[in-house]
Formats: structure tokens, C-alpha cells, sequence
């Protein structure tokens, strides 16, 4: 065999090797998006399944269940917080 003829059947090699590697890559990437849309799909319906949870809970009147509150607590010091008439004062 010629060198020409080495140097591209190992050309052809190559691409399939690539396209392979290609096809591979593919794959991986559908299995990481269907795992995450399963993944969304459990989370919203466990949330959905909690919900229903805390409503069958509260319609038989349990005191147990605390609400969440998203609101931020207030500081426990609030002497040490600055407002803005603090800051028109440091700047004179």
C-alpha cells in the first residue's frame, strides 16, 4: 500500500471516529435535557402534592402546620442600620 493510500484511509477513520464521537455527544445531551424536564416535572408535581397536603391539614383545623413567610425578618439592632438622613450627614 501507498503512503497516499494509508494517509487517507486513516482520514476516513478519523471522520468516522469524529462523527461517532458527534452522535455520542447527541445522546448525552437529550439524556441530560430529558432528565432535567423529568426532574421539573417531580419537583412541581411533589409541590403540587404538598399543597393539597397543607390544604386537607387546615381543612380539619391541625394548629401543627406553621405558613412560610416570605418576608425578611427584621433586624434584632436596629440602631446600627443608616438611612438616608444618616448619609446626608456625612456628606456635609
Amino acid at each position: 500500500m501507498s503512503f497516499e493510500t494509508i494517509s487517507l484511509l486513516l482520514n476516513w477513520v478519523e471522520l468516522g471516529v469524529l462523527l461517532a464521537i458527534l452522535f455520542r455527544l447527541g445522546h448525552t445531551f437529550e439524556l441530560i435535557a430529558n432528565t432535567q424536564r423529568e426532574l421539573r416535572r417531580a419537583i412541581h408535581h411533589s409541590g403540587e402534592r404538598r399543597a393539597a397536603e397543607l390544604g386537607i391539614a387546615n381543612a380539619i383545623g391541625a394548629q401543627g402546620i406553621a405558613s412560610i413567610s416570605r418576608t425578611r425578618p427584621a433586624p434584632a439592632n436596629t440602631e446600627s442600620i443608616m438611612g438616608p438622613d444618616d448619609l446626608a450627614s456625612l456628606s456635609q
